[in-house]
């Protein structure tokens, strides 16, 4: 038996040092070579450290990993969920290497989220290399396309959610170095408007302009929004016409939905099932792009959250809670029923931006409470 607080922050390197190596991959979710050359080396350490690892392959992103550890020991798992693929496009390391500021380990996706799997990677291995770890099944699960929508993974996360106790969802941390217990849905409608071209100046009036529908669109669905009840509808695309002098026969927007209840989902859904074209003779397409439901802040949640809690105290942790008005794949697992703690990652700061970093002092933290959730969960 070791002392977690005291090991985890003199080796608090041995989990930059991953980091860096994971961070060095570069897994643009575009590019399936990448992520899967990702995925062989944390396949290599994952294996290094006990677990059985089964690839899932996929066609057009990268194969999803599903790790097993005590697969043959009674209860529900435990399940790790993480993500290989990041938003940065190849070349990015040329001129932004990882390295390390004082306290801050800097460089494209430390934070989101290469952190969060050396966390556990380290924590696996801490805990079984001196005979701690819980005699419990333990799963981690890492999907390819989470910062594109999760399209090719998200009923593959939810088949393997289902089966588990928990989920310990491995984004990065809230700003307060808390835990998400609340993130708001999202959906992505396109709406594609038809109407008929002719001259802008000898016959205008035999037109029907799909660009001034669209604007009518526009407005109309703005007064979707309410604010009051965290919901937000934004057009956020919009492309149409083809020549100065020509009234476009074709125009499209997209929109950009959020939502904290599936109710106001339901809301919104109902109305783009509705719409109707203000110019007559113009004919409107809508379709549903892609959906993540909300994470809602339920009893469910509350309860959960006041476990971790009560955990993260016991090791001298103040552990506190936020939302986000961004998805991720706890999305899912929570909409299925399947307790969920979201944010368990490093803290920092510049996801999807050029000051992306970890703040190093809070990877021993963190793997503090991830050890600690693992050993502890459900024992009171």
């Amino acid at each position: 038996m070791i002392d977690l607080a005291t090991y985890y922050q003199e080796n608090v390197n041995t989990i930059v040092d991953l980091t860096t190596q994971l961070a060095n991959f570069e897994s643009p979710t575009s590019s399936k070579e990448h992520v899967d050359r990702l995925g062989a080396f944390i396949e290599s350490e994952l294996t290094a450290i006990g677990a059985s690892v089964e690839r899932i392959p996929r066609e057009t992103v990268g194969d999803i990993l599903l790790a097993r550890w005590n697969a043959d020991r009674p209860g529900a798992p435990i399940l790790f969920v993480m993500h290989m693929d990041t938003v940065w496009p190849l070349g990015t390391l040329d001129t932004r290497p990882v390295h390390v500021e004082g306290d801050k380990l800097i460089g494209p996706g430390t934070y989101d989220m290469k952190a969060s799997i050396a966390l556990v990677l380290t924590c696996m291995r801490t805990l079984r290399d001196h005979a701690m770890l819980p005699d419990r099944p333990i799963w981690a699960l890492l999907s390819s396309d989470e910062e594109t929508g999760s399209v090719h993974s998200s009923e593959f996360i939810e088949q393997t959610a289902k089966h588990c106790g928990l989920a310990l969802v491995m984004e990065f941390a809230a700003k307060n170095e808390g835990l998400k217990t609340w993130r708001k849905g999202v959906a992505h409608y396109t709406l594609n408007v038809a109407g008929r071209s002719s001259h802008a100046g000898n016959a205008p009036e035999k037109g029907i302009n799909a660009v001034l529908e669209a604007a009518h669109q526009t407005l109309r669905l703005s007064e979707l929004n309410a604010p009051d009840r965290g919901t937000t509808v934004n057009v956020t695309v919009a492309h149409g016409g083809s020549a100065v002098n020509v009234i476009p026969d074709v125009a499209s927007i997209r929109i950009d939905v959020r939502f904290t209840t599936r109710a106001e989902a339901e809301r919104i859904a109902r109305a783009f099932e509705s719409v109707t074209p203000i110019l007559p003779g113009a004919t409107l397409i809508t379709h549903l792009d892609t959906i993540r439901p909300p994470m809602e802040h339920d009893a469910l949640m509350i309860r959960n959250f006041a476990q971790i809690k009560a955990i993260a105290a016991r090791h001298g942790l103040e552990l506190g809670e936020d939302g986000s008005g961004g998805g991720s794949d706890g999305n899912f697992v929570a909409a299925i029923g399947v307790s969920t703690l979201d944010g368990l990652g490093a803290h920092g700061d510049g996801a999807h931006a050029t000051h992306e970093h970890c703040l190093i002092p809070s990877l021993a933290r963190r793997a503090v409470l991830l050890s600690a959730v693992l050993r502890e969960w459900g024992s009171g």
